[in-house]
């Protein structure tokens, strides 16, 4: 079989840096499983027919995408390299471009009987909108870019004078920004691999709440794998992440995250390309299901040469 592996890092997204950590991490661990494992930056790229030069040259069995958010998690990436026929590890561009919409994805979660925070969406930074919001979600709310990840402009609010500020910081990230009421509970996520709900992840930050600072700094959150939830929960938690995978079409592997008020999972967003990190939650999960990082990243190229 040809060994032969081409991981994307980096990018041009605001999560350039985790997907730096990310993809050199897929790397080592391909290249310990006895593939050859070659790094490309598409952002050394001006045009994406040179990108597709250099993949050919090294005639991959796959790609694997390393990218986070921006055209590496938009489908804009999946849909190039589907016109090429290079194959590539997760999902295809229409679900990628869906999950990455937060709002898209939260209408199809609800499609499947899955809970969701009140929301609104913004299309224009309009001042006028303040007064409306406050009144109608409450405080306090999350004020989110519509299609980002990594927790980059995001703000967790408690009183109106906080949101304006917030509205224009979700603004640098994206062209449409979703405002949400903010759930108090307990942060869990769920990695679905080949279609199978890995052991629930429950993340607890020592101070504030789940930012880029506690997701990529060690020592800032405590990880409880398997989550202490009783059998029901989890069975519930799983099979609501299982559905939401499947709706958006996703392939090979995804994480779905979650607030658990006590009463009801609330689906907070997808995503297609889980990090990588050492401190990631999806190896995180693949570990307590006795699957170490290796195997983990031969079975997600095995599921996605079956597409």
């Amino acid at each position: 079989m040809n060994q032969n592996v081409v991981v994307l890092s980096g990018g041009t997204s605001e999560e350039r840096e985790v997907s730096l950590v990310s993809s050199r991490e897929i790397a080592s661990g391909l290249n310990a499983k006895g593939y050859q494992a070659v790094l490309l930056d598409p952002a050394e790229y001006t045009h994406y027919s040179d990108m597709v030069t250099f993949i050919r040259s090294q005639d991959p069995y796959i790609v694997f995408n390393g990218l986070h958010g921006g055209s590496g998690e938009d489908g804009r990436i999946q849909a190039l390299l589907e016109l090429e026929n290079i194959p590539f590890t997760g999902s295809g561009f229409r679900s990628c471009a869906i999950a990455m919409d937060k709002l898209s994805s939260k209408l199809l979660a609800r499609e499947v009987g899955v809970a969701v925070p009140d929301y609104r969406l913004l299309i224009s930074n309009d001042v006028s909108q303040v007064l409306e919001l406050a009144e109608n979600i409450g405080f306090p709310m999350v004020v989110k870019p519509n299609n980002s990840g990594s927790s980059c402009g995001v703000s967790i609010i408690d009183e109106v004078d906080q949101l304006q500020t917030a509205i224009d910081a979700a603004f640098e990230y994206s062209q449409s920004v979703l405002v949400e009421k903010y759930i108090d509970g307990r942060e869990l996520t769920v990695t679905v691999l080949e279609d199978n709900p890995l052991p629930v992840v429950e993340i607890t930050p020592i101070n504030g709440w789940y930012d880029y600072h506690h997701k990529y700094k060690k020592g800032n959150s405590i990880y409880e794998v398997p989550a202490k939830l009783n059998r029901e929960e989890i069975e519930q938690v799983q099979r609501k992440a299982l559905a939401i995978h499947r709706i958006l079409g996703c392939h090979a592997y995804s994480r779905v995250d979650f607030r658990f008020d006590g009463k009801d999972f609330y689906y907070l967003e997808s995503n297609t390309l889980p990090g990588m990190t050492p401190l990631s939650l999806t190896p995180m999960a693949a570990k307590a299901a006795g699957i170490e990082f290796g195997e983990l990243l031969e079975r997600i190229i095995q599921a996605s040469i079956k597409r």
